[in-house]
């Protein structure tokens, strides 16, 4: 997560369904979290696997207000897979893990009801 959201912004202006299909947004499960003390907002760095064709994939996430290194590991999360790389300090951050704010807009992951295989996409 790299931005912070207002919870009370206007919808984004209407798009094609070509659009919403470009973003490529996958499923995957954190199997390591480690503090991130260099980034300027609090924040973790994850390692999450996507399965087979995408693999293991590295994240920056400031989620720190309601998770913890130890708890992460097993969680599966969404993730946008198919931005260009970001570099956050020494750090390349590969994929955007996607979370929405809770009512203070401290970030609150985003990860299926029940268990789903590694790689699947959203539709």
């Amino acid at each position: 997560m790299h931005a912070t959201h207002d919870p009370a912004a206007l919808p984004a202006p209407e798009i094609a369904f070509d659009d919403f299909l470009a973003v490529d947004i996958r499923i995957g499960t954190i199997v390591a979290a480690e503090p991130f003390p260099e980034a300027r907002k609090p924040a973790y760095k994850l390692t999450i696997d996507f399965g087979g064709t995408i693999g293991m994939k590295r994240s920056s996430a400031q989620i720190t207000e309601h998770y913890t290194c130890a708890e992460l590991p097993g969680l599966q999360v969404a993730a946008v897979v198919n931005f260009p790389p970001r570099q956050i300090g020494r750090f390349m951050s590969q994929v955007l893990t996607l979370g929405f704010p809770d009512a203070d807009g401290k970030v609150v992951l985003f990860h299926p009801g029940m268990p789903v295989p590694n790689g699947g996409r959203l539709f």
